[in-house]
C-alpha cells in the first residue's frame, strides 16, 4: 500500500488562495434521472415483493462489505430526492460519476437520484447556472465545487453552506485526508465539504505511435517542444490540440509556460500580485505562447473545439499532443481499451517537480430540499470504497492518502509518486486554486486576446498588470 504523505509544501503553496473563479457564462442543468443498479428482492411480509441492496454488491473500491466495515450501510427504506449537480459528462468524467451515483443507488434503492448536470468542461457553464440557482434559494442537494477560494469565499462567506465535519468524524475520516487539503475546505475548524479527488493539471499527453512512426520523443522543455513541433507541421501533422472554446483551457497551458519561465515560487508570487506582471519571465511566456500560435502549432480549428474534443484529435492521430490536466486520462481511458499502450504522459515541459494541485469536493448547502440524503452520499464519497471507485474512471487520485493503491493503473500511480514527491505545489486561476476570481478572469481575457492576435508581448503584460494592480490588492 502506497500512502501519499509527502506535503510539506502545500500549505505554503496554496496560501495564496483568495477568492473564486466564477464565470458569468450561460448555461441549463439537464436533470437526468440514473436508472436504478441491481437489487436482491426478497418476500415482504405482506406477501409483495421489497427491494433492498443486494449483499454480494462490489465496486471498483470494494465491495459492500468493506464499505460497511467503514461505518457507512445503506437504507432500503429511505426515500425522496437526491440531485447531484456536476459539470461531469464527458468521458472518465462521466464514467467516475456515473460508479458513483449507482454506489449510491444500489444502498438507497427507493431515492430518486437525479443527475443534474451543466455540460462544458471546466464548469464555467455550470458555476453560472449554480450561482443563480443558490441566489435564487433553489440549491442542488449537493454540488461540484473546487477545494479553495472557489467553495471557502464564494459560497461559505456568505453562510451558504452547512458544515460536514460530523460527517467525516463519524467515520474517523477526517484525519484520512491531508491537513493542507482540509484546510481549503475549512473554516474555524468546521469542514464544509468533502474532498473527493486529487487532479493534476500541468501535463502533457501525446499519442504514441504518432511519435514513434515520426521517430520522436517527448520534449521536456520548451525548446524541445518547438522542434518537435515543426517536425509534426512538416509532416502534416497538428503538433498541439488545444480546447480554445474552453478559454479557460488556453489559460492552463499559458501557465505552464509561465511555471517553467518563472519557477513556482515567482509563479505564486504573481497570483498574488507581488510579483509585477511586466516581469521579463512573464514577457517570455507571453512571446513562446504568441510564437506557437504564429508558427502553426496549434491545430488550425482550435478555436471552436473543447477540451475532450481536443483530446479526441490526439486519440485520432490528427494531433499528436494536448497540455490538460489529468481528466484528460479519463477521457483516453473512457475511449480507447488500450489507453496506456496507446498515450504517454510527461509534466508539462519544464514543469518537472512541480505539481499544479485542481481537486474536485461536495458539501451540503443550506436549503438543501434532501439534507439527510445528501448526507448519506457524503458518507459514500468520503469513505475508501468510494474514493477508490470514483478516481479509477475519473483520472485523479483519491483525497484520502490512507487508500489501498493495488488497483490503481499506471498513470494513478505516477501521479500518486508526483504528488508525494512534488517539490511544488501550485494552483490553478480558472480552477479557483491560484488566485482571486476577478483576476483569474481578467487574466484568461488578456490571454485569449493576446493568442486572438499574437503581436505585442510586452503590451500583452502591461494591459495584465494594469488589472492585477487593481485586482490584486
Amino acid at each position: 500500500m502506497i500512502k501519499v504523505n509527502s506535503r510539506a509544501a502545500w500549505l505554503a503553496a496554496l496560501g495564496i488562495i483568495v477568492i473564486p473563479v466564477l464565470s458569468a457564462c450561460g448555461g441549463e442543468a439537464t436533470p437526468t434521472p440514473v436508472p436504478p443498479p441491481p437489487t436482491a428482492t426478497t418476500a415482504g411480509g405482506g406477501g409483495g415483493a421489497v427491494s433492498t441492496p443486494a449483499t454480494d454488491l462490489s465496486w471498483g473500491g470494494g465491495t459492500l462489505a468493506d464499505l460497511n466495515a467503514e461505518g457507512v450501510n445503506g437504507d432500503p427504506n429511505a426515500t425522496g430526492k437526491f440531485e447531484f449537480f456536476s459539470w461531469w459528462t464527458a468521458g472518465g468524467e462521466a464514467d467516475g460519476k456515473n460508479d458513483l451515483l449507482n454506489m449510491y443507488k444500489s444502498l438507497f434503492p427507493k431515492v430518486e437520484l437525479i443527475d443534474a448536470a451543466v455540460a462544458g468542461g471546466g464548469g464555467d457553464q455550470a458555476k453560472a447556472v449554480l450561482k443563480t440557482r443558490m441566489e435564487g434559494k433553489d440549491p442542488p442537494d449537493t454540488f461540484q465545487v473546487h477545494a479553495g477560494p472557489e467553495l471557502l469565499d464564494g459560497y461559505v462567506a456568505p453562510g451558504l453552506m452547512e458544515p460536514v465535519t460530523s460527517i467525516l468524524k463519524d467515520l474517523k475520516a477526517d484525519t484520512a485526508f491531508p491537513k493542507q487539503l482540509l484546510d481549503m475546505v475549512s473554516v474555524n475548524g468546521e469542514i464544509y465539504s468533502v474532498p473527493a479527488n486529487i487532479h493534476r493539471g500541468n501535463v502533457l499527453f501525446y499519442n504514441k505511435k504518432v511519435f514513434s512512426a515520426n521517430n520522436l520523443q517527448a520534449p521536456t522543455t520548451w525548446d524541445e517542444f518547438a522542434k518537435v513541433a515543426d517536425t509534426l507541421k512538416g509532416k502534416g501533422i497538428a503538433p498541439l490540440a488545444v480546447g480554445g472554446k474552453d478559454t479557460w483551457s488556453v489559460t492552463m497551458l499559458f501557465e505552464d509556460i509561465l511555471l517553467s519561465k518563472a519557477g513556482a515560487d515567482k509563479y505564486n508570487s504573481l497570483m498574488q500580485g507581488k510579483t509585477p506582471w511586466t516581469d521579463a519571465d512573464v514577457v517570455s511566456a507571453l512571446t513562446t505562447l504568441g510564437t506557437y500560435v504564429k508558427n502553426g502549432y496549434f491545430a488550425s480549428d482550435f478555436a471552436g473545439q473543447t477540451w475532450d474534443a481536443a483530446c479526441g484529435e490526439v486519440l485520432n492521430g490528427t494531433a499528436a499532443m494536448t497540455v490538460m490536466g489529468d481528466w484528460a486520462k479519463g477521457y483516453f481511458q473512457a475511449n480507447d481499451t488500450k489507453w496506456s499502450e496507446d498515450f504517454g504522459w510527461e509534466p508539462s515541459p519544464g514543469t518537472a517537480g512541480v505539481f499544479k494541485v485542481v481537486s474536485d469536493s461536495f458539501g451540503l448547502p443550506k436549503g438543501a430540499k434532501n439534507p439527510d440524503n445528501t448526507k448519506h452520499f457524503l458518507q459514500i464519497l468520503a469513505s475508501k470504497v468510494g474514493q477508490v471507485t470514483f478516481n479509477l474512471k475519473k483520472g485523479s487520485i483519491p483525497a484520502r492518502t490512507d487508500v489501498d493503491t493495488s488497483k490503481f493503473d499506471v498513470y494513478m500511480k505516477d501521479a500518486a509518486r508526483d504528488f508525494a514527491n512534488a517539490k511544488s505545489l501550485v494552483g490553478s486561476a480558472p480552477h479557483g486554486s491560484a488566485t482571486n476570481q476577478a483576476f483569474a478572469d481578467a487574466l484568461t481575457t488578456a490571454i485569449n486576446t493576446f493568442i486572438a492576435n499574437p503581436g505585442d508581448a510586452t503590451a500583452a503584460a502591461n494591459d495584465i498588470q494594469s488589472k492585477a494592480a487593481d485586482l490584486l490588492k
